[in-house]
């Protein structure tokens, strides 16, 4: 099986944004989700690396080639996309980074044609409003959400 070539664009500020598996800097985005995010606290790592593995994850790269941001999409690429893990890291916020993140998943050729979108978020409505999420539908959508499953240690 061959591997499909990355996906990459560049900025005018000089941040490039791919998904090449290979750029990744796993421990450093464990080290945000894991432990400063609020929705992952505690994740092991080898969960993490699993989630990485198993969906379309993306880096956001500043010109020096630090990696300063993350995504990940849990998709089928074909109707569906459950966007996740959003993070900037805090050198980079306030420079728009979040925003061209979010646009530069929303427009990757293997998301094209989606019937339905979706995230969670507590604190960052405004930003994916923007780009036409609108809160769910409350009659239809349920979810079953254990958030102590990695404090027990029984992920």
């Amino acid at each position: 099986m061959t591997s499909k070539p990355a996906h990459e664009t560049q900025d005018a500020d000089g941040f490039q944004f791919s998904d090449a598996r290979e750029r990744l800097d796993l421990d450093r985005a464990f080290r945000w989700i894991s432990g400063e995010s609020y929705w992952a606290q505690g994740i092991p790592a080898d969960i993490f690396a699993r989630s990485v593995a198993n969906s379309l994850s993306v880096g956001v790269y500043a010109p020096d080639g630090v990696m300063a941001g993350f995504a990940r999409v849990v998709t089928d690429r074909a109707t569906f996309a459950w966007l996740c893990d959003v993070w900037i890291d805090e050198a980079y916020r306030g420079r728009g980074l979040g925003k061209r993140l979010v646009a530069y998943v929303e427009q990757h050729p293997e998301l094209q044609g989606l019937r339905r979108w979706m995230l969670a978020t507590k604190d960052a409505h405004g930003l994916y409003a923007s780009f036409g999420f609108v809160t769910a539908d409350a009659t239809r959508d349920m979810e079953k959400l254990d958030r102590d499953v990695y404090r027990r240690g029984k992920a």
